[in-house]
């Protein structure tokens, strides 16, 4: 989800067609390519702000995903390895492979499943609040967020911003008024028309993945980012996605949640990942 500004004129917008996945793409900058993959229920906006501050010495690409934006494709279920294909495509399509290959939370996820599947169009990959199996209370909330809208129940509009900035913000972010106020309106708005069909099938592939084995023969360095305060995706979940990938490495960076890069602290999450590309050159 996001909560980011949308894109500026200075943001080339396109359609392409990978697989029968037809994508809205957008790119600015020039440079070597840093493609951004969104997490689940986001457009390609979720990355304008990182977008943007890498724009005076990279390419960055970002795209709709399926079940969200402006992308249409084949009706779910899908599994993570479909979203890689059309990521692997859209790279291939629109960068100068291999690229730097990021993503949050969903976005982390396919990250993964391409440097996996793809090896040859990724030189270094950056998931972001991930993990290689999703267990415990994240697994117990997904699967009620799923069941609930399978039984055709809805949250009332007054409900989704109190509820989803909780799981996505830490206290002292929400304890902000200035940041609540912002999420709270984000949040609302980003689910009001949300297709319920479409939030089921991008969680439920996010609940079926698990990469723990293919990890480990994965032969593209992999930094793996957690969130302190992440109620989705905790540093330890992170941490085995790291400790599995032979050129893995771990990183936690305190005091932020799961889209504190978005509406937190996006400056901070983009220094670090500023010093991981600097240090594989």
């Amino acid at each position: 989800m996001t909560a980011a500004p949308g894109f500026t004129d200075a943001f080339a917008i396109r359609r392409i067609e990978a697989g029968g996945t037809a994508m809205r793409v957008a790119q600015i900058g020039s440079g070597p390519d840093i493609v951004w993959v969104p997490g689940g229920d986001s457009p390609a906006e979720a990355w304008v702000l990182q977008m943007t501050a890498f724009s005076d010495r990279f390419r960055s690409t970002s795209y709709d995903p399926r079940g969200v934006g402006q992308t249409v494709s084949a009706p779910g279920p899908w599994i993570i390895a479909d979203f890689a294909r059309d990521c692997a495509g859209l790279i291939e399509q629109v960068c100068r492979p291999p690229v730097i290959l990021t993503g949050l939370s969903m976005g982390a996820l396919i990250t993964q499943q391409v440097a996996i599947d793809f090896p040859h169009l990724v030189r270094l990959a950056i998931p972001m609040g991930t993990a290689a199996h999703v267990v415990g209370f994240t697994r117990d909330w997904m699967e009620a967020e799923i069941r609930l809208r399978k039984e055709g129940y809805q949250l009332p509009g007054y409900f989704l911003g109190p509820h989803f900035a909780a799981f996505s913000l830490p206290a002292k972010a929400l304890a902000d008024p200035a940041i609540w106020e912002r999420a709270k309106a984000a949040y609302s708005s980003r689910w009001a028309d949300r297709n319920p069909q479409d939030m089921i099938d991008q969680w439920q592939a996010c609940l079926d993945f698990d990469c723990r084995e293919a990890l480990r023969t994965c032969p593209v360095p992999m930094h793996a980012i957690a969130f302190s305060e992440d109620l989705q995706t905790p540093p330890s979940a992170v941490k085995e996605v790291a400790d599995l990938a032979p050129r893995g490495v771990f990183h936690e960076m305190p005091g932020l949640g799961h889209v504190s890069l978005i509406r937190h602290c996006p400056d901070i999450v983009n220094a670090r990942i500023a010093e991981i590309i600097a240090a594989h050159g």
